[in-house]
């Protein structure tokens, strides 16, 4: 499970890297003429509504979701690595706060609340990752605070607690590393999710603007077209499936080797 999500990830990262190398054509040069042509040696991928080269689209559509998905994720464990370990170390108020801020916003559908923020800040592809990030550290602040409450009560802890450590170091070398397989996969399947957001929000017109190439752009323009050119939704819809698919085999290839218990 592991190796074959990790093939199908991998392979999605070097088409999107090996873009330009891999297509000759110019994402945004239009070809008229040959428009809504089905698939063929010189366009393997057919050609979309515009004349478009489809293949060379879907592989910067391919950057567009991993820089989303990988961006969404670091932000986000960041974020909820640091707010989770403070609110389960110390406790008290401050775990009280961090409590309810995270069972607010997890109290609202997480793509009704990203739809809601783009709209208020615009369509771009920076404020999509901020409204992505906005709502994904809730998860990584949760599992990590339930780890982290676990673990401050461990003898080990507890030790470097009465030599005198510090409670910076204590969290940083003693707690953490507890939590880092759990957050691992966490980011795994949290990348999928971002991948999947970024698509369903360009879908919808808050996302990517043309003629930036993006799968969930694609998926727009080509279901006007699913009778007379299915390839304009085939294409971006088997990228997306895949690359998700693939996350989703990793991250739980992951799960089972870091925690054989399951």
């Amino acid at each position: 499970m592991i190796r074959l999500g990790a093939v199908i990830v991998g392979g999605m990262l070097i088409a999107a890297l090996a873009g330009p190398w891999l297509s000759p054509y110019d994402p945004s040069a239009q070809q008229l003429p040959l428009r809504l042509a089905g698939p063929s040696w010189a366009h393997p991928f057919g050609l979309d509504e515009l004349g478009r080269d489809v293949l060379t689209r879907v592989l910067v559509g391919a950057r567009i979701s991993l820089l989303v998905g990988l961006s969404v994720v670091a932000v986000s464990a960041v974020v909820g690595l640091a707010i989770g370990a403070v609110a389960g170390y110390f406790g008290g108020w401050i775990d009280e706060a961090a409590s309810r801020l995270i069972d607010l916003l997890m109290a609202f559908p997480g793509i009704l609340l990203a739809i809601a923020l783009v709209a208020m800040l615009g369509p771009r592809l920076d404020r999509v990752i901020l409204a992505l990030v906005v709502i994904g550290w809730v998860g990584y602040a949760r599992l990590t605070r339930a780890i982290v409450l676990r673990t401050r009560e461990r003898e080990y802890v507890q030790a470097a607690r009465a030599a005198g450590a510090r409670d910076g170091r204590i969290i940083v070398r003693h707690v953490l590393p507890e939590a880092m397989p759990a957050l691992t996969v966490q980011a795994t399947l949290g990348m999928a999710a971002a991948i999947i957001a970024e698509a369903s929000l360009s879908f919808l017109g808050l996302g990517v603007q043309p003629p930036t190439p993006s799968w969930g752009t694609m998926l727009d323009a080509g279901r006007g077209h699913l009778l007379d050119a299915p390839h304009l939704t085939v294409f971006p819809g088997v990228a997306i499936a895949s690359l998700v698919l693939g996350l989703n085999f990793l991250g739980d290839g992951l799960r089972d080797a870091l925690d054989p218990r399951g």
